[in-house]
């Protein structure tokens, strides 16, 4: 959040240019075709870090968490779909036929930092079954955005480096099978991986991904699996170096006179309505139609406006979201602009609300 002012601040100022000039600096060398910028590096380098993470939270849910068993997981599935569709068609909606339908996937995604951060402020008097509830939610949401990325947002793709690719995941897979457990055996081809996915066209971030769906976890509760101990290991950096340091890097807006006009713009429109009403609606609805099917129950201890307050935490869409405009708008740098200030409208609107109608019903406990 202090990044996120920051970024605004110095872009704002006398700072801003050579900030931007910072970013836009050349980095690396031209062996192995790897000169590119610090923006580069940092979306498309350390991100890959951040979707590693997310891979492994992901992974190890399926395995031995909320998303293990189909019972557990049909809620936070049906409500993460919800929130992902609705939201698309809101935006769609809006920019169907305008320059901007590029961006129909940006008010797709929920922060899990951002998010959980804002529910774990309520400490116990939120039900802790709500907090794994939103925690699922997110990370079916980031598998989703994952697959949009990797499907919609990829331009034209190399062959040759693809199937080096494929080659090198094989090689994980058979490291796993084979009871490999040393976690540097995953990592270093992870690197290799990370090269050749960059160089196929697929976003290079999926190489996090797909590196952490290799590494072998269990379902013991007395034995710490590789996965769960790389896990812990990232989430110091993750969250207090290199999310910072996107926020500092992509959170560079500079605000000019004619702001108003830009939040009546249908591409703001359609991000600030499909985050802020579009995920409330989407979650909402979806879980109420699972639960009347027999297919989900509530989270224990939760009521219908729990799930209000969750659903406006889950359009705090922040590190995704501006992720996603990224990609959806590559060399637009005014639609990037209005994206992330819609965005960050939208993201600080929705934690507001969500937050005090979560608030609202701890003073009535």
């Amino acid at each position: 959040m202090l990044c996120v002012i920051a970024s605004l601040i110095i872009a704002n100022s006398n700072l801003g240019k050579g900030f931007q000039a910072l970013l836009d600096t050349r980095m690396g060398t031209e062996v192995f075709h790897l000169n590119y910028t610090l923006s580069v590096w940092i979306n498309d380098g350390l991100m890959s870090i951040f979707f590693l993470l997310v891979g492994l939270e992901i992974k190890r849910e399926l395995v031995e968490g909320e998303l293990s068993d189909i019972k557990k997981a049909a809620l936070p599935i049906f409500a993460a779909l919800g929130g992902m569709v609705i939201p698309a068609l809101i935006f769609v909606a809006f920019n169907h036929s305008t320059v901007y339908k590029d961006g129909w996937a940006i008010p797709m995604a929920t922060d899990i930092a951002f998010s959980l951060a804002i529910i774990s402020l309520l400490g116990k008097s939120v039900p802790s079954s709500l907090k794994i509830f939103l925690s699922a939610l997110a990370i079916v949401d980031d598998l989703g955005a994952i697959i949009v990325i990797a499907l919609f947002y990829t331009d034209s793709i190399d062959w040759l480096s693809l199937a080096i690719c494929g080659g090198i995941t094989a090689l994980l897979i058979i490291l796993n099978k084979a009871g490999v457990t040393r976690i540097w055996f995953y990592l270093i081809p992870g690197i290799f991986l990370w090269y050749f996915m960059h160089h196929s066209g697929i976003h290079a971030t999926i190489a996090g991904v797909i590196l952490a769906f290799t590494i072998p976890t269990n379902v013991s509760t007395t034995e710490i699996s590789p996965l769960e101990k790389l896990e812990q290991k990232l989430h110091i950096p993750v969250s207090f170096i290199i999310m910072p340091i996107f926020a500092l890097a992509n959170t560079n807006i500079t605000i000019q006179s004619q702001i108003l006009e830009h939040f009546v713009s249908p591409l703001s429109l359609g991000i600030i309505l499909g985050l802020f009403a579009g995920k409330v609606l989407g979650i909402n609805f979806l879980s109420f139609l699972a639960i009347r099917l027999g297919m989900a129950e509530l989270p224990a201890f939760s009521t219908w406006k729990d799930m209000m307050g969750v659903g406006f935490l889950a359009g705090i869409g922040f590190t995704m979201s501006i992720f996603v405009s990224l990609l959806a708008f590559p060399d637009q740098t005014e639609y990037q602009g209005i994206s992330k200030i819609s965005i960050l409208f939208a993201s600080v609107f929705s934690g507001a609300v969500g937050f005090f109608i979560l608030k609202m019903k701890k003073s009535i406990r």
